[in-house]
Parts: structure tokens; C-alpha cells; sequence
């Protein structure tokens, strides 16, 4: 693949950046090193190597859900700097 300064113009246009001439000729020499990198790693025999599904072997322990002790909503607002009977009052954020 050939990295020109089209080629970053397009990416740059995708991505929506700007480049002066001078990082849009060190852009074209960084994606070049890259596609070379790309290009010597295709040249490796990956066939007995198993897709990466996971970065680790390592698994999440959840806890499971169970139904416990809760807050009345007089207790959630009674602290409440400003309050309805049953609702928190906040600032409006949208405007019409």
C-alpha cells in the first residue's frame, strides 16, 4: 500500500483533523512505518495459533443479585436541600 499525502488527506478528513505540511510529511512517514510493520507480520505462519478472544485468562467474579434491606423515601428525603412530598427538586437543565 502506498502512503501519499492523499491518502492522509482522506484519513485526516475522516478522522476530522488538520495537519500543516510539515506533520501531514511526518504523518505520511509514521503510516508507512506502520504498513511496513503490518506487512512483516503478515510474512509470520499463524495457522496452528488460536484467535485472541481474551486479553487474559483471568474471568470477573460477580456477586449475585439479592434483595436486601432498602431506603424508605422518607429517609431519602429527608436530607434533601430542596424536596416535593414524594420528589427531589432540581435545577431545570433543558431550556425550550
Amino acid at each position: 500500500m502506498k502512503v501519499d499525502k492523499m491518502l492522509v488527506d482522506k484519513v485526516a478528513r475522516l478522522a476530522n483533523l488538520e495537519f500543516d505540511e510539515a506533520a501531514k510529511e511526518k504523518m505520511v512517514s509514521d503510516m508507512d512505518k506502520i504498513i511496513s510493520f503490518i506487512d512483516k507480520l503478515e510474512e509470520l505462519d499463524t495457522k496452528s495459533v488460536q484467535p485472541l478472544v481474551y486479553m487474559s485468562e483471568e474471568t470477573n467474579v460477580l456477586r449475585a443479585d439479592e434483595v436486601g434491606e432498602h431506603i424508605t423515601k422518607e429517609d431519602a428525603l429527608k436530607n434533601a436541600p430542596k424536596k416535593d412530598s414524594d420528589y427531589f427538586k432540581v435545577p431545570k437543565v433543558l431550556k425550550k
